[in-house]
């Protein structure tokens, strides 16, 4: 691909990140609108958690897939798909009759979304080839979440009280045909030099992990933890991701490339990306219920509330792509782990939900640590690795997310239908009596040390995998891939 001029490297920045908040509007404009969803459709909190991760599962599923077909069939192509897909897919989720038809609809929406960003990112890639501007562009890329995630609770409630909960899907329609023309016209067209064959089998054993396991984790509250059925299907996700260890390692080419894995900053970001996004699906899924039953706010001044949240990650994005390009991922992820960490150490010890000045602070400090910590994910996965693997690279970070955003939800959901708050709580828009307000607190109690869990783990992984021997791992693993190593083999016995 010949080189681009300045002003068209930033169109195409500008294209792939309006892709981004599309996907990215879309989940934080659904949160703020579940408990009206709810009502309407008649569904149980587990209904809920559907709408968030049929979508999420299906995304994670599919990420690595659409990344390796974008490399092999053409980026600019796939990501043409993508939109097409996923803007009929809420076209079709705003006209959905029942709880079942919009999960369904959700899931459309998901294939399509599997062919935004991590093609997406992988066009950035390879149009910004120089690794300070390159980080620059991701810090802007960043900053589209942090975008979305101020204008997505205040949009969704607005829509929500004013015109109603199916005209949240509405507004991906305007910026999905707007992407797709842009795109057509102005973003070239890539391939990788070498594309990877199919991996039918291993793809299958990813959804049946990814499907299994989140299935357990939702239903075993209603169903209960010892349900022969639960239990069947965490004995199938458990051998499910068994096989495909195995598998993949043996395969020549596959559909999760073990060589990823010698780079220690790769796969330290790889984890701190399922952290990050556990507490962040985790995180808004609690806050929407608390806010809306508990506090008996409408989806509006719900979404006010979570502003202060939102803007810190806005505020931080971009600043934190500044540091890594001009520090390196260290600084952002130890201050992402500090402030991850004390936001859910707050609510879990101090209970300061209970009081408007606690809340807020609980906010601006998950909103500070989510928005230092995009960046250096993102970075860190494509940084170093051969060009001709930036679809897989980035594909492998976006799945990340996806399974730490789904298994957010799906465990901090059980956690709180497991205690008796949400019964208390009650009916929706109504603020709860007090009695059920502290119950509400004590059963999310276990969910905030999760995230604060989360948070310990960003700040580890950033003192390890940031140093001089993660980036000798890191060297080693981009060597293995110019070499042409077999997967299969150790990084102690590659050879050419």
């Amino acid at each position: 691909m010949r080189e681009l001029s300045h002003r068209r490297r930033m169109l195409v920045l500008a294209i792939c990140c309006m892709s981004l908040l599309l996907v990215s509007l879309d989940n934080t404009v659904l949160n703020v609108a579940l408990p009206v969803m709810r009502n309407d459709l008649h569904a149980s909190v587990s209904g809920m958690q559907w709408t968030i991760d049929a979508y999420t599962l299906v995304l994670a599923a599919l990420l690595m897939l659409s990344g390796s077909t974008a490399d092999r069939v053409g980026r600019k192509r796939t990501f043409q798909t993508g939109l097409v897909i996923f803007t009929l897919g809420s076209a079709l989720c705003s006209l959905a009759p029942s709880l079942t038809a919009l999960v369904g609809f959700r899931m459309v929406q998901a294939i399509g979304g599997s062919m935004l960003n991590p093609v997406a990112m992988s066009i950035i890639t390879n149009v910004f080839t120089e690794p300070r501007e390159r980080a620059r562009a991701i810090g802007v890329w960043g900053g589209v979440v942090g975008i979305s995630m101020a204008a997505g609770p205040i949009v969704g409630g607005l829509l929500v009280e004013s015109i109603g909960w199916r005209s949240i899907f509405w507004i991906n329609l305007p910026i999905g045909i707007a992407a797709l023309v842009l795109t057509a016209r102005f973003v070239p067209e890539s391939r990788a030099p070498r594309p990877r064959r199919a991996d039918p089998v291993g793809q299958l054993l990813v959804i049946l992990v990814l499907g299994t396991l989140t299935y357990a984790i939702i239903e075993a509250p209603d169903r209960g933890w010892d349900s022969p059925l639960i239990v069947t299907c965490a004995a199938l996700a458990l051998g499910g991701l068994l096989a495909l260890v195995r598998y993949e390692g043996r395969r020549e080419e596959p559909l999760i490339d073990v060589r990823f894995f010698h780079s220690a900053p790769f796969s330290g970001a790889t984890v701190v990306a399922v952290c990050a996004f556990a507490a962040l699906g985790g995180y808004l899924f609690m806050n929407t219920l608390y806010l809306q039953d508990v506090r008996g706010l409408n989806a509006l001044h719900a979404g006010l509330w979570m502003l202060p949240m939102a803007f810190m990650c806005f505020v931080c994005a971009p600043l934190s792509g500044r540091l890594v390009g001009a520090r390196g991922p260290r600084l952002s992820m130890l201050v992402a782990g500090v402030a991850i960490t004390a936001s859910g150490v707050l609510f879990a010890v101090f209970d300061v939900q209970t009081s408007d000045t606690g809340l807020l602070i609980g906010y601006v400090l998950f909103g500070l640590g989510f928005g230092m910590v995009n960046a250096p994910i993102t970075n860190t996965a494509v940084s170093g690795m051969p060009r001709s693997q930036a679809g897989v690279a980035a594909a492998v970070a976006s799945t990340s997310r996806q399974v730490g955003q789904s298994l957010g939800v799906a465990v901090i959901g059980a956690v709180l239908a497991a205690g008796a708050a949400l019964a208390a709580a009650g009916g929706m828009g109504h603020a709860a009596s007090p009695a059920a307000t502290a119950a509400f607190v004590d059963a999310a109690r276990p969910a905030w040390w999760i995230i604060a869990g989360c948070g310990a783990v960003i700040l580890l992984l950033g003192l390890v995998t940031t140093g001089r021997w993660a980036q000798k791992t890191t060297r080693h693993a981009a060597a293995l891939f110019e070499e042409g190593a077999p997967t299969g083999q150790t990084s102690a016995g590659a050879k050419a």
